[in-house]
């Protein structure tokens, strides 16, 4: 069972196109004390927009200086084939999960959603759910949530709705699937969930640690500024984190895919 802080990595691409590895192992190392494990390609990694040897090389090398710690490899493209297609490479690249969202599309219906994390269970892969709705423009509904998570091979749930409400009632839900806070200004209105999984933990994972041990008003307040000192809640945060890891010295290029 996951819990804990797992930090949605940035991509740490060269101004040739490449990942750099001497940035990756120094973002693992940082965050490694204060993490349970480690997402690459997600959201915060550009995963939509990474090239197919961007997207394996990220998901490789984090592997590489993982140290043993799970990794939970971001898979986000627009039709379930060509998540499926991903979820499989993922899979030969020796992850531990993939994290997956909806099919991209503001008219998928909660069946094609359904019909499109059982197809990705048949690969074997345990998956993790993704649901958002800044990429993809749609989300899951909680009965398509429960529905998804009582067919099994469900492993983990981040959830990034921007609902506390929702969060919450997923926590309460006896679905025995540990659910992640996504966003960083939810975190002490979802007091109760496993985890964080949050592009802040890029910067600042022992700050996530301690809000996620003791939840408090004040811890909260410490977020928020924060995130505002470094636009974590803006259009562009991936943009930013970069910046600032390169800034520290934990990354040597602030490029964007």
């Amino acid at each position: 069972m996951y819990s804990g802080i797992i930090p949605p990595l940035v991509t740490p691409v060269d101004y040739n196109g490449n990942v750099c590895e001497r940035s990756v192992k120094n973002l693992v190392d940082f965050v490694r004390p204060y993490s349970t494990a480690l997402m690459p390609t997600l959201s915060s990694g550009e995963g939509w927009a990474l090239n197919d040897k961007q997207w394996e090389d990220m998901i490789r090398l984090t592997i590489k200086h993982s140290l043993g710690m799970p990794v939970l490899a971001g898979v986000e493209y627009r039709t379930t084939k060509e998540v499926v297609d991903r979820v499989r490479k993922a899979q030969r690249l020796g992850v531990d999960a993939v994290v997956v969202t909806t099919p991209f599309g503001k008219d998928i219906t909660q069946d094609e959603i359904y019909q499109h994390f059982q197809q990705i269970k048949e690969v074997g892969v345990p998956v993790f759910i993704y649901n958002e709705e800044a990429i993809s423009e749609n989300s899951i509904e909680y009965e398509t949530m429960e529905r998804i998570c009582r067919s099994g091979k469900i492993v983990g749930i981040k959830e990034a709705s921007g609902s506390a409400d929702f969060t919450r009632r997923l926590v309460d839900s006896g679905l025995e699937v540990p659910v992640f806070q996504g966003w960083e200004h939810l975190c002490y209105q979802s007091k109760g969930v496993d985890g964080y999984i949050v592009p802040l933990a890029n910067l600042e994972p022992r700050v996530c640690s301690e809000m996620l041990r003791n939840p408090t008003a004040e811890k909260q307040n410490e977020i928020d500024s924060l995130c505002k000192k470094y636009n974590i809640l803006g259009e562009d945060w991936y943009v930013f984190l970069k910046k600032e890891l390169l800034q520290r010295g934990t990354i040597t290029t602030e490029r964007v895919i």
